[in-house]
């Protein structure tokens, strides 16, 4: 298996409001064939009722409002920036969980939840360096 991701589909209770959430944030969506995708960089970000997305894959829906185990993440230029996001998260009808300050590790970042409770951190880390098309770079973390 190649190490690499193409898609994380989010399931969501209401799809026109999920839809509605992403854009306000300045994202832009297709709808196919009763799901929204959102091209996410070199990743795309799908949309898709949680109860047939559950059905799909073989799973329970327990439509447990709890913490999945799964936390989306993405790293910005600047800590201004992460405040700007946070602003526009709160405006577009998400919820700041955790607001924005300097964590225990020393960067700058804060998490919010979108109308479904998918947990998204905002960071600004100088150490994991972002290219031009804002795809994520890695350090060495083997070079001290």
């Amino acid at each position: 298996m190649e190490q690499r991701l193409s898609l994380v589909t989010l399931g969501v209770a209401d799809l026109a409001r999920a839809r509605t959430f992403y854009e306000a944030l300045g994202w832009r969506g297709q709808e196919v064939e009763e799901t929204v995708f959102f091209q996410a960089g070199g990743i795309a970000i799908v949309l898709w009722d949680r109860a047939r997305l559950a059905a799909d894959c073989r799973l329970p829906d327990e439509r447990s409002r709890g913490f999945g185990g799964i936390a989306l993440a993405q790293n910005v230029r600047s800590d201004a920036e992460v405040d700007d996001v946070l602003t526009a998260v709160v405006g577009a009808g998400g919820t700041v969980t955790k607001p924005a300050a300097v964590n225990v590790i020393g960067f700058y970042s804060g998490v919010f939840t979108d109308p479904d409770g998918h947990a998204w951190e905002v960071a600004h880390n100088p150490g994991f360096r972002l290219a031009e098309d804002g795809s994520l770079v890695l350090p060495d973390f083997g070079r001290g």
